[in-house]
């Protein structure tokens, strides 16, 4: 039997001769997500577990192979291999809780995990950011200045710009996570979305948040909208220089794999350039539902298809590991 919501407790001060609010506060939160589809919790189920095995997967696959084999030591597929374990992360923060609550309809949320799970969502969201941006300027320097980019991108500096986006992505959510723990939540406790996510907490607020929404706004205008033009202006000078390769079929091969990083990239910001730089906290839940499915499931999903399973270095990489692997067994 789902919980119901903490209500506002109301009493009378005769002494005062007026009425005095006495609020509860709340200890934990509902995760209602999908208010549209709750009938449907199976197939939800079903589908999301798969979403989340193959992105686990897949991520995983060339998280190891990139480690492992030494081949793979190049600074594109260290980038690839740090996308590959923040996918693995970004989709275990929201998806594991929706399984439960669909599966055995665990749909609450302590007040403490719910804030944890905000600000792990929002640092794994800005990180992304930063690391497509970093893997966006490796693809420019590789492809624009192929002479000059082994002395450029030199170990220290890719690592340099890896850790920067990570660092970077953990400490851009901290004034909006002190910001939000200050505010008071004293009565309404449904989440309407399938996670916890700064626009639907502050709707639960009982106070004014239009100071909280404002910061909000402006860190991730800051972050998505530089980070997005830059990988624009990167992809620009990028389709510039394809087109001046004299090769058709080098040129459709690099073009072709450019446009399906390009198309990955777009699928993840521009949903959530609509989530996160607009003046209010109010959303419609299914809208806002769906949309946060494309950034937070499907780009995950697809980026291991599109940024290495496609790729003939992975491919040799896994073969090597699959062969090495039934040897050994043939063996023992």
């Amino acid at each position: 039997m789902k919980k119901q919501p903490i209500q506002v407790n109301e009493e009378y001060d005769k002494s005062a001769d007026s009425y005095n609010l006495t609020f509860s506060h709340v200890t934990e939160f509902i995760i209602f997500g999908f208010p549209s589809l709750q009938k449907y919790h199976i197939l939800l189920f079903c589908v999301l577990l798969f979403i989340y095995l193959f992105t686990i997967t897949g991520n995983g696959i060339i998280f190891f192979l990139v480690i492992l084999d030494q081949r793979l030591q190049t600074p594109m597929y260290f980038f690839v291999s740090n996308l590959s374990f923040l996918d693995m992360s970004y989709t275990s923060v929201t998806i594991p809780k929706m399984l439960a609550k669909f599966s055995m309809h665990l749909d609450t949320i302590s007040y403490t995990a719910c804030f944890v799970q905000m600000y792990m969502f929002l640092s794994l969201a800005a990180t992304e950011c930063l690391l497509l941006t970093v893997m966006a300027y490796d693809r420019y320097l590789a492809i624009c200045s192929p002479l000059h980019y082994p002395t450029i991108m030199t170990r220290r500096l890719y690592i340099f710009l890896s850790a920067a986006a990570w660092l970077g992505g953990f400490m851009s959510p901290v004034i909006q996570l002190i910001l939000a723990l200050n505010l008071p939540f004293c009565g309404p406790n449904i989440i309407h979305h399938y996670y916890c996510d700064h626009p639907p907490l502050l709707q639960l607020a009982c106070a004014n948040t239009s100071f909280n929404v404002a910061v909000g706004s402006s860190i991730g205008a800051f972050i998505i909208l530089i980070s997005f033009s830059l990988i624009l202006i990167s992809y620009l000078k990028i389709i510039l220089t394809i087109l001046n390769i004299n090769s058709n079929n080098g040129r459709k091969k690099t073009f072709s794999t450019c446009a399906s990083h390009f198309i990955v990239v777009n699928i993840f910001f521009l949903p959530i350039i609509f989530m996160y730089i607009r003046p209010t906290a109010s959303y419609s839940s299914d809208v806002d539902s769906v949309v946060a499915m494309l950034y937070t499931v499907l780009t995950p999903m697809m980026n291991p298809i599109i940024y290495s399973l496609r790729n003939k270095d992975i491919h040799n990489a896994f073969r090597k590991k699959i062969n090495c692997k039934c040897i050994r067994m043939r063996e023992n």
